[in-house]
């Protein structure tokens, strides 16, 4: 049976986590590969609405299990959190549906300082960090010198491993950033708590997924943030700090590349980012506030309020290579309703030269003016839709036009935001 994952094209907050959910009827395992608590998908069913950071969302459906991979930095105050919450409301979570990668990186309470002292030290030049330790936890992890999971339930080695790097944290917290230090005491035992309540969901992830691949079952491989968020090909310096393409799937859950045979895009039907960086179609007048207001655009992490403009095709043409993406999932296209004419971004203007790439560098995409293809727009309510061929023509006519600018074949469109309100046009599993 195939396996999918499933990546954001944009800069995160395209509706991931509905989409994740909606296939998880068909995956037995859904597996989270990389990023931290700085990521939050929404999912509304039967009308209530959850909010996940840590959790793979197929945790709602009974029956499946969810894993958090190698390639994640765990808070472990949150996840618990976040577990308590969802068992108040009545949603099963144990060892039964929920494990966690002995090797998966712990973010400790000095990444969080230093995340927090650090972007306070930037001034006007901040990044948009969320402050919850992802990077300098990814720094530690770099420079050999992270806690894992499995050093939680270690008690001697976690405190030599602590005693050893404490004393670094502290000098850089005090010393250089003027904020408050932390002594071995005040981390070690809560951490060694919580270790103990997580012991249960500790294991090997890789083998669980081998296993898995062996009796023909389904996974799904769900990334955090999006592709121009990545590390490596995103707008760097803002980014996140790991690497939310596709490719990223083999390594942060332990899975072969022969593994995974089909990559499935989410595009928002416009585009937003939260924080500072390039946003080059990017709205500050009304259209951005109705984008705002209509799609509720305010981080599920932060509750910052999302930079939002029209739909560039730039990002999702890079998208589509970076990941190799095999379908695409277009998302929230009913915020769009009452805007005339709706506009797509299909490639850049700069210094008189027309781009249909990103540049590597913030000073050349900063001089890249959007050149825009306008489409008629549509009024009518779309949500109660449930076939392509009842959305209005002005509708098919924008989702072909995508379609075609991104050169793969469109498979779910999203026209509100509860599970079922939804057309499939073409399962991505097959």
């Amino acid at each position: 049976m195939p396996n999918l994952v499933v990546v954001g094209t944009q800069w995160g907050d395209e509706g991931k986590g509905k989409i994740v959910d909606l296939l998880t009827e068909q995956a037995r395992m859904v597996v989270r590969f990389q990023g931290g608590n700085n990521a939050g998908h929404t999912l509304v069913v039967g009308g209530e609405k959850f909010i996940f950071h840590l959790i793979p969302s197929g945790i709602l459906h009974p029956g499946k299990v969810c894993c958090i991979g190698n390639g994640v930095v765990l808070d472990p105050e949150v996840l618990l959190g976040e577990m308590e919450r969802l068992v108040a409301r009545g949603v099963a979570v144990g060892p039964e549906n929920l494990r966690i990668s002995e090797r998966t990186q712990v973010i400790m309470p000095y990444h969080r300082r230093l995340d927090q002292a650090r972007e306070r030290a930037r001034g006007d030049g901040k990044i948009g960090t969320t402050g919850r330790g992802i990077g300098p936890c990814y720094e530690d992890k770099i420079g050999r010198r992270g806690i894992r999971m499995a050093d939680l339930l270690d008690e001697a080695g976690f405190r030599a491993k602590l005693a050893e790097i404490l004393p670094e944290k502290n000098f850089l917290l005090e010393k250089f950033l003027g904020d408050q230090p932390f002594t071995l005491e005040e981390i070690l035992e809560p951490y060694l708590e919580m270790g103990r309540r997580l012991r249960p969901l500790v294991t090997n992830v890789s083998v669980l997924l081998e296993e898995a691949v062996r009796r023909g079952e389904n996974i799904l491989f769900e990334g955090a943030q999006g592709t121009h968020l990545d590390i490596d090909h995103g707008t760097y310096p803002f980014v996140t700090s790991s690497n939310p393409v596709a490719g990223s799937a083999c390594v942060g859950a332990g899975i072969g590349p022969q593994h995974l045979h089909r990559v499935l895009g989410i595009v928002k039907a416009y585009t937003t980012r939260v924080g500072g960086g390039p946003f080059p179609t990017e709205c500050r007048d009304a259209i951005g506030d109705h984008l705002v207001e209509c799609g509720v655009e305010f981080g599920s992490t932060t509750g910052r309020r999302r930079r939002c403009g029209w739909l560039d095709m730039v990002v999702v043409r890079e998208a589509v290579r970076l990941n190799g993406l095999t379908g695409l999932a277009i998302t929230k296209l009913d915020v769009l309703t009452t805007l005339d004419p709706v506009r797509l971004c299909v490639a850049y203007e700069v210094d008189g030269r027309r781009r249909e790439t990103m540049p590597a560098t913030l000073e050349e995409l900063s001089r890249c003016t959007p050149i825009f293809e306008d489409l008629p727009g549509w009024r009518e309510d779309i949500r109660g839709v449930r076939r392509f061929e009842d959305l209005p023509a002005a509708t098919r006519s924008y989702l072909r036009r995508v379609e075609e600018l991104a050169g793969v074949p469109l498979q779910i469109v999203s026209v509100g935001p509860a599970r079922d309100e939804t057309i499939m046009l073409q399962n991505p599993f097959a």
